[in-house]
């Protein structure tokens, strides 16, 4: 059993592929505990828009084998799309991303709560242990340091943002607008609230969950309103934004849909960005005239025209993560020999106890105590130095010669 993680991100797959593999919130519960009862021993299953990682104590043939069943995918279609790594390279991977320096969005703070969230989901699924529960103890505590000790996170140009820049430079001033978001979650929070900073004409949040969509309205600069999912074919037509994020498996918003709001609109256009992984609007509707259509992946240009002024402060947070890992690796390390040296030492007792015991029987028969206590120092020398006796000389190994030589301080005498 070896401590791992396997996963894709924006970096090696591209969206369509990455939403074959998401793990909607709707059955993220499911899957880590069926992962951790079948392929894994622990596991945590990290799914956001622009990554799925499957950190986990196992053998990776046995995720990957598990991965591809799951979401009925074939092993060698999804195999190119992914990146292995094994304990040490896990480690050091786990605490970048909390860090945000495998984001898309260098250094963006979303992620760490995204990490916590998948941990809680693993844990009240019963799929954390011993081996899971320290390295992310470790690595949240990590990334905490590292975010606030490099300012790594500093004049970060978020996705949010980013998504505010492009509707600009797609229709113009957004207080001339309408915007509508699709979806109540924290994504989507983010994003209204920059939009609603620019003041557009109206803003309304839809929802599966009116409550939920409301409470959203509430937390905004701007008078918003709320309504549910089901109303989106009659409203559609009445918005010139449309940012979409749900954790729906299914598009929410049909080409159909799409086609029969533009004829409602008579010509004027529409820009629309999917943030869901999987996607929430069907992509039929690119290809319907006057819609632009963009997808998470699209704002990465936009994100990266911060990402130059972060340089420096991400060479230090780097060197930072390094030093945390080879902390942990060290504590790690240590944990692993406790057993050993509890045996090590229940063995002494062990003849310690004995030895002490045919004293204590020689004196109660009479034996004159100077008698009993060289018996004793000679017994108890003899059974302490067997082992390790019995290992020199049946070794021929020279590494075996070096640690005891090391262990008992002995010279290193050459033949």
């Amino acid at each position: 059993m070896k401590l791992a993680v396997i996963g894709l991100n924006h970096q090696t797959a591209p969206v369509h592929i990455r939403e074959k593999l998401a793990f909607p919130a709707a059955v993220l519960g499911d899957a880590v505990r069926e992962l951790s009862s079948t392929a894994a021993a622990e596991a945590v299953i990290l799914s956001t828009c622009n990554r799925t990682e499957l950190y986990f104590v196992g053998d990776s043939e046995d995720v990957i084998q598990w991965l591809s069943q799951f979401h009925n995918t074939d092993t060698e279609e999804i195999r190119p799309y992914l990146y292995t790594l094994g304990c040490s390279d896990t480690i050091h991977h786990a605490f970048r991303v909390a860090c945000g320096l495998d984001s898309m969005v260098l250094g963006e703070p979303q992620i760490l709560g995204q990490m916590k969230e998948a941990v809680r989901t693993a844990s009240e699924n019963n799929a954390v242990g011993t081996w899971l529960n320290a390295l992310f103890q470790r690595t949240f505590a990590a990334a905490k340091d590292v975010r606030s000790s490099s300012g790594v996170g500093d004049n970060v140009v978020s996705m949010a943002s980013a998504a505010v820049r492009m509707a600009e430079r797609t229709l113009g001033n957004i207080n001339e607008l309408n915007v509508l978001f699709v979806g109540a979650g924290e994504m989507n929070e983010s994003v209204a609230t920059y939009f609603a900073a620019a003041e557009p004409q109206t803003l309304m949040i839809a929802n599966r969950t009116l409550t939920r969509a409301v409470n959203l309205c509430s937390k905004l600069t701007v008078d918003a309103q709320a309504c549910k999912l089901d109303v989106l074919p009659e409203i559609l037509h009445r918005f010139d934004i449309i940012v979409s994020c749900t954790g729906s498996e299914l598009p929410v918003i049909s080409a159909d849909m799409v086609a029969a709001a533009m004829s409602k609109r008579q010509g004027k256009p529409i820009f629309m960005l999917d943030l869901a992984v999987p996607r929430d609007i069907e992509t039929a509707a690119a290809r319907i005239k006057g819609v632009s259509l963009f997808t998470v992946d699209d704002t990465a240009a936009v994100v990266a025209e911060g990402k130059e002024a972060r340089t420096a402060a991400a060479a230090e947070a780097e060197a930072l993560v390094r030093e945390k890992v080879g902390e942990f690796i060290a504590w790690q390390q240590s944990r692993q020999r406790v057993p050993l040296i509890c045996a090590l030492r229940d063995e002494g007792e062990r003849a310690r106890r004995q030895v002490l015991d045919n004293a204590l029987r020689q004196l109660a028969k009479g034996t004159p105590a100077e008698e009993v206590l060289e018996r004793l120092s000679v017994q108890l020398t003899n059974k302490l130095l067997h082992s390790p006796t019995r290992a020199l000389n049946k070794s021929h190994e020279s590494h075996v010669v070096h640690a005891l030589s090391e262990v008992y301080r002995l010279p290193q005498h050459r033949r």
